[in-house]
């Protein structure tokens, strides 16, 4: 699956959400209704990612090009999404849900809103993922490394035959601190540097969110959104730092935090949602579900009678 498609003329009778406005086709020499653009370029500019799209299938055998760039809309990045939306499902109606991440976090996150995905991980090299897109697009901010890979991730797990039928969300979260992006610690030394170079400060923790409709019956859309908490730091001594990262979780998690963990006390405030630093932010989640006609409830199992 490519990671953008070209613009395709508007087909007629269809009915929009939005209208947008009509951008040049840079490579078709015409003018066309977007279905996808550069999201890397537009990242290296350092302008937020904020946009929806309402996309058509692209031609199989096309190759995918960057398109023109719109103005960015609040609150986040919409990509690829096809302009059909599927049923409503009626009430108790259980959505298959797969959760393409071995976070415990993000699972306890989501089972504490009342969802029980199904877990299936992901086989994605990270590292190999991030330097293949800057291969292609050039070096990248840190909304667009936890996007890269949210979508990475999906994809991987949406192509299995156990996702059949059923919704896929990838998530992956990276810290940005001072311009940089930081996902896991390499090991110890690497941990309490980090800690050495944080404390007292602040960052901005992203966490990407791919969501694919492998529904039968569902729409195919494949799309994305971006979220970010300000977080601010303790200005925790050296024997602090040291006794944090001897437990170890630090080396398990995106910036070498927790705020729900054992990292909690050295947290003194965020700016932002609360479960997008845990690793998945239940609103931005919500958000992706109405775009393709889902309601929360339907990802909670049915309501079970009193006897």
């Amino acid at each position: 699956m490519p990671w953008f498609r070209r613009v395709r003329p508007r087909p007629s009778g269809v009915r929009l959400n939005q209208r947008r406005p009509v951008v040049e086709n840079a490579w078709s020499g015409g003018r066309g209704w977007c279905r996808g653009f550069d999201a890397y370029a537009f990242l290296r500019q350092g302008v937020r990612l904020n946009q929806r799209r309402c996309v058509r299938p692209r031609p199989s055998g096309r190759s995918a090009q960057p398109a023109a760039l719109r103005t960015p809309r609040a609150p986040g990045v919409r990509l690829n999404r096809r302009c059909s939306r599927s049923r409503p499902g009626q009430y108790g109606e259980r959505v298959r849900f797969v959760l393409a991440s071995a976070s415990p976090a993000r699972l306890a996150t989501l089972r504490s809103a009342g969802v029980q995905p199904e877990v299936l991980v992901s086989d994605v090299d990270e590292p190999a993922a991030t330097a293949e897109a800057e291969k292609r697009y050039g070096a990248l901010e840190p909304a667009g490394v936890a996007l890269i890979l949210a979508r990475a991730k999906c994809e991987d797990v949406a192509g299995r035959d156990e996702a059949d039928d059923a919704l896929v969300l990838g998530c992956d979260s990276v810290l940005e601190f001072e311009g940089a992006a930081h996902g896991k610690p390499s090991d110890s030394s690497d941990a309490i540097a980090r800690w050495q170079r944080m404390r007292g400060k602040s960052g901005i923790l992203h966490s990407g969110h791919w969501l694919i409709d492998n529904r039968d019956d569902g729409t195919g859309a494949t799309f994305g959104v971006t979220a970010s908490t300000v977080v601010h730091f303790a200005d925790i001594d050296d024997e602090e730092i040291e006794a944090y990262v001897a437990t170890g979780e630090p080396l398990y998690v995106a910036g070498a935090f927790t705020v729900d963990g054992l990292g909690g006390p050295f947290v003194t405030s965020i700016e932002g949602d609360y479960h997008n630093v845990v690793g998945v932010s239940l609103p931005a989640l919500r958000e992706l579900l109405q775009e393709i006609g889902i309601s929360w409830h339907e990802l909670r199992p049915a309501p079970t009678e009193s006897v």
